[in-house]
């Protein structure tokens, strides 16, 4: 059964149309991979499924559940978590305090999933009570994913996780990506560093013009010389 599906999803901003019938699924445990080029939806795609523009045509279902009609505030009540690219901080908070907004839905104790945020991202417990703006940009983003996983979501959806970082954080933040996958959590991750991010991808999509062009497995798709020459640099 699909955790989350976006099925034949048409919509924009305003009158012009960025998606057109592309369709976007993501399982239990599993991780998959939105690539492509610049203008091509992949941003889009992932905010139509969190409920942040108006569909013309399509449906997004979690659990076979049609949540189509739902607020962005009501689908992360049903389990979805969402890390955007940027302005993804408290800036002004700290780390502790990016985490207790993380969990503003609960209404239990957050202490043993404060313990397991600080376990999967041990900087973060050093640096507990540090403004989150003080940090590096790779702390900032841990901070962001940490913050998203304090709703114990059951689908964790990030926009370009490992923007503006440098190769070792990257290579850092995704071996926690895949600590995550492993506890049974789905996620859905955009990524500009495609050939990085399809090595750990279970399923990938390679969206042109906001249509699927590709869909296979990660490393089927990296071992595809279209998709190669087209879109990993050969």
């Amino acid at each position: 059964m699909s955790f989350l599906v976006g099925e034949n999803l048409v919509g924009g901003y305003g009158g012009a149309d960025i998606l057109r019938g592309c369709t976007i699924e993501v399982n239990e445990g599993e991780i998959a991979v939105i690539v492509g080029p610049n203008g091509a939806g992949k941003s889009t795609a992932m905010k139509a499924l969190l409920g942040m523009l108006d569909l013309r045509e399509g449906e997004v279902r979690f659990r076979d559940r049609n949540l189509s009609s739902l607020t962005p505030q009501r689908r992360i009540a049903e389990g979805i978590a969402f890390v955007p690219q940027t302005q993804n901080v408290f800036t002004s908070m700290t780390v502790y305090e990016n985490l207790e907004m993380g969990a503003f839905l609960r209404d239990d104790q957050i202490d043993e999933t404060v313990e397991q945020v600080y376990e999967l991202f041990p900087i973060l417990a050093q640096k507990r009570d540090q403004l989150a703006g003080e940090l590096s940009g790779g702390q900032r983003q841990q901070v962001a994913v940490a913050r998203a996983l304090m709703s114990r979501p059951s689908v964790l959806m990030l926009d370009e996780p490992t923007a503006g970082v440098s190769p070792i954080v990257m290579d850092e933040l995704f071996d926690r990506i895949l600590e995550v996958r492993a506890t049974g959590v789905a996620i859905l991750m955009v990524e500009q560093n495609a050939r990085q991010a399809l090595d750990i991808a279970d399923r990938g999509y390679v969206l042109v013009m906001g249509e699927n062009r590709h869909t296979d497995s990660g490393s089927a798709l990296l071992a595809d010389p279209v998709v190669r020459r087209s879109f990993l640099g050969g």
